[in-house]
């Protein structure tokens, strides 16, 4: 799936409060822009109350002051709509049929009363006032009621909302583009960064030293470490080529002298040694492939996913039994000593069973001509099983590990290749374990220790 550019992200992470808080701030002021309206109207209704009922009180209801009407007639929210009665309730002035309060009536008779209600369909606020008043000769409760519609007071209202979204609306606005310019200023450096790797050839993996914020620094770190193991993988890579070039020269070319050679053997007898040696220098060169595809394949991060339990108890035994007809051929004797229960570890057999095949083989080619057996040991020591290979040949002693370990070396000539302890020591090393010449009086000790399965 695509994932959205950082940039339109930090855009969307950053706005995306600031239109809930303008969703919110517009609520809450629809909401004041509304109670606003009502207490305006309100004191104007009020107003007018006052003035009619003083008008009736000072005129003995026989009219209202021009100055009364005219607050009645320009009042804001529309017209409004009045009624007076004096003492007993008599009709003094007014619309003959005001709103009626459907309500309970309220505690306090003389309190303004403004309450909601239906005049000819249509809402309105009506505002009620009761006074004892004296007319002449007659006391009594005189009382004025106005009202006005409500159409007038929700599009006033409405006139707020829409005066401070316009307000909200333009400095939302102001606010993403300042948010846009501010997150493609902030994200310069990575551009720039992008920019310089993209110009960079292919054979270049020098560290990244270019300055960069500190959020960054961390990618940047991440990408020189990577850069780092690319450059030592293709040089070790390259190394290797170049190695396995060079020993699979010899052996090709012996092969091919001895094909040559056959062809030109004066005599039956000779073409048939021939052949002989032929087949052997085929099977060596053979060999040498295999250990190479092998040393190559035990470089690949794939391999730990491959790891299976496994009973090295069992494994030991099945490869010495295969080495053991080869071994007993040449007059060496050939011993295996296993603890009697199982040995887990955790690892990939195939590779595992070539290690020890490769001690064995070591064991023999550089034993010596006073090689005269060969020992196997498998045991268990602390947290590690341990795959000793020991013999009573020519000596091996522990400060010669590097040169024994490395690839295509030798302590001295012989018919191997140099790649069979390095093998070794790289199935050890892929398994978490290590490989270790053994201090011994006589002959080589070789000894292969693997962790335990938890």
């Amino acid at each position: 799936m695509r994932r959205a550019s950082l940039r339109l992200r930090l855009f969307g992470l950053i706005l995306s409060p600031l239109i809930l808080m303008a969703i919110l701030l517009g609520y809450w002021r629809y909401n004041v822009a509304q109670q606003t309206a009502n207490e305006l109207f309100d004191r104007g209704l009020l107003s007018a109350a006052l003035a009619i009922s003083r008008d009736v009180l000072v005129s003995s209801g026989d009219a209202i002051l021009p100055s009364t009407r005219d607050l009645i007639r320009d009042a804001s929210g529309g017209e409004v709509f009045y009624h007076a009665t004096g003492p007993g309730g008599i009709y003094v002035t007014g619309y003959a049929y005001p709103p009626v309060r459907t309500g309970p009536a309220e505690a306090s008779t003389y309190t303004p009363h403004y309450f909601e209600a239906q005049y000819r369909g249509e809402a309105v606020r009506v505002l009620q006032i009761t006074e004892r008043v004296t007319v002449e000769t007659l006391t009594g409760d005189a009382t004025v009621t106005v009202w006005q519609r409500l159409a007038g007071r929700e599009a006033f209202a409405a006139l707020l909302a829409k005066r401070a979204a316009a307000l909200i609306c333009g400095l939302l606005s102001t606010l993403a583009l300042v948010v846009w310019f501010g997150v493609n200023l902030g994200l310069r450096p990575l551009t720039d960064l992008q920019q310089a790797i993209a110009v960079r050839s292919p054979d270049d993996l020098s560290r990244i030293k270019r300055a960069v914020p500190k959020e960054t620094k961390g990618i940047v770190s991440t990408l020189n470490r990577l850069f780092g193991q690319v450059e030592k993988s293709i040089n070790a890579h390259q190394t290797f080529i170049s190695d396995a070039a060079h020993q699979l020269r010899n052996p090709a070319a012996a092969v091919q002298s001895m094909a040559e050679a056959v062809k030109d053997a004066p005599s039956p007898a000779d073409r048939e040694e021939r052949i002989a040696e032929l087949v052997a220098a085929a099977r060596s060169s053979a060999r040498v492939a295999d250990q190479l595809l092998s040393l190559d394949r035990l470089k690949q991060p794939a391999i730990s996913a491959a790891f299976d339990d496994i009973d090295l108890h069992k494994l030991v035994q099945d490869t010495c039994a295969d080495m053991a007809p080869q071994v007993l051929s040449r007059g060496i004797g050939f011993e295996l000593i296993t603890p009697d229960h199982s040995v887990l570890i955790r690892g990939h057999a195939v590779f595992l069973s070539e290690a020890l095949k490769n001690l064995i083989d070591n064991a023999q080619k550089h034993g010596g001509s006073n090689l005269s057996k060969i020992t196997i040991l498998l045991s268990i020591q602390g947290k590690s099983a341990c795959i000793t290979v020991a013999d009573d040949g020519t000596g091996l002693t522990p400060d010669q590990s590097t040169a024994a370990f490395g690839r295509f070396s030798q302590i001295e000539p012989s018919e191997g290749s140099g790649l069979g302890l390095a093998i070794v020591l790289s199935v050890a090393e892929r398994h978490g374990g290590t490989l270790s010449i053994d201090p011994v009086k006589r002959g080589a000790s070789l000894t292969l220790s693997l962790p335990l399965s938890a």
